[in-house]
């Protein structure tokens, strides 16, 4: 079990221009991540120590499930007596279906056992003739999940860690944690990813596809044990298929997927941009790490790739996030009809104008990058920084 927090260094730029979050896509920034155990327990590493992506850096242990059993009902004694009849001890393990009580009378004429529905250890004998029996702890580790160094720790929580990396946001995605070898499997943005082009060599990779992965490749991806896939598409109604039900709006990144999908562009067959390419592309078979969990509503999270690498590591190793819109700034539209289009700003409109919804909002005139240029509502795009 993992609990990810999430720390960029930025600077405190303001600016008159509304602020729209929007997509990352950078070669070079120092990104932080905050691992934290759900509850307290131990933390295994030191500040200035290195870690690998598997590196566990905090543990703790979950107590078991207890189970009740009632003995003193099965042996069909007072509950008081509960405790001449026991065959296993206070704090004992006992397997599964073990013997745990028994009476027996005239001369074994009468048997009558009591028998322990779990494997676990012997917790309690009450005073009302129940018996508990508590299942094993659970271990609960929690890794570093980048390859950097550990610049915090919070005693017995969980520390902070930091790496110079290549950084790429995603639109959308699915399952947890991995990480492996970037690996691709098509030629240009516009090749879809299909079930021929995966095989058993691309096990525990992370594999980058093009315009669009299909249902079977994707499952295809699964059945071959591969860590993580980045394509520009997936469309709506496979992932109903695939999931078995449709998905909400809530958080994703906690479905039972051993391979976890990143999604760069949105819904449907739609071609990788050409700056994620590309910026993938120079780091091919670098080890990097994915992530699925994405949440589109308040307190957005947004899939991510991570790719540390030490090529650049300027003053500080940060860059300066991009406060606001101004003409020129790379965007991406969110909202239908033109969802999932790329293009710039080239115009920002002071007065409010009125939309389709017959509300008055601000506006944002964008140029796609099929030439034709059309007018949003600011809230309908986010920045593309690069």
């Amino acid at each position: 079990m993992n609990v990810v927090g999430m720390e960029e260094k930025t600077g405190d730029k303001e600016t008159a221009y509304a602020y729209t979050p929007g997509l990352k896509v950078k070669r070079n920034m120092v990104l932080r991540r905050a691992r934290m155990l759900p509850v307290p327990g131990d933390v295994l590493v030191k500040e200035g120590q290195e870690t690998d992506f598997d590196t566990v850096v905090a543990s703790m242990q979950i107590p078991g499930d207890p189970h009740i059993v009632k003995a003193a009902l099965l042996l069909r004694v007072e509950p008081e007596e509960v405790p001449k009849y026991m065959t296993k001890k206070l704090g004992e393990e006992v397997k599964e279906g073990e013997v745990i009580a028994q009476y027996i009378a005239f001369f074994g004429l009468i048997k009558r056992f009591v028998n322990s529905p779990i494997t676990g250890v012997i917790e309690n004998i009450g005073a009302s003739g129940w018996v508990t029996v508590r299942t094993p702890p659970v271990p609960v580790e929690v890794r570093a999940y980048l390859s950097g160094s550990v610049v915090e720790v919070f005693p017995r929580v969980g520390v902070t860690i930091e790496a110079s990396a290549a950084f790429v946001q995603g639109i959308f995605g699915m399952g947890g944690e991995n990480h492996g070898e970037l690996t691709f499997l098509v030629d240009s943005p516009e090749d879809a990813l299909t079930a021929e082009k995966i095989g058993p060599e691309h096990e525990g990779k992370i594999i980058v596809g093009g315009s669009l992965i299909t249902l079977e490749a994707f499952r295809k991806a699964v059945e071959e044990r591969v860590a993580g896939v980045v394509v520009g598409g997936f469309d709506g109604v496979d992932l109903t298929a695939m999931l078995g039900y449709e998905m909400g709006v809530a958080i994703t990144g906690e479905e039972e997927l051993s391979t976890t999908l990143m999604v760069t562009e949105g819904f449907g067959n739609m071609s990788m941009s050409t700056r994620t390419f590309s910026l993938l592309k120079q780091f091919e078979g670098r080890t990097a790490c994915i992530n699925g969990a994405t949440q589109i509503r308040a307190g957005v999270i947004r899939p991510e790739v991570i790719i540390p690498h030490e090529e650049s590591r300027e003053e500080e190793a940060l860059e300066e996030l991009s406060y606001g819109m101004t003409p020129g700034t790379p965007v991406r539209i969110i909202r239908e009809p033109d969802f999932g289009h790329l293009g710039k700003v080239v115009g920002l409109p002071v007065e409010l104008q009125l939309v389709e919804t017959e509300s008055s909002v601000r506006v944002v005139e964008v140029e796609l990058e099929d030439g034709r240029r059309v007018v949003v509502p600011r809230a309908n795009i986010e920045i593309i920084e690069i």
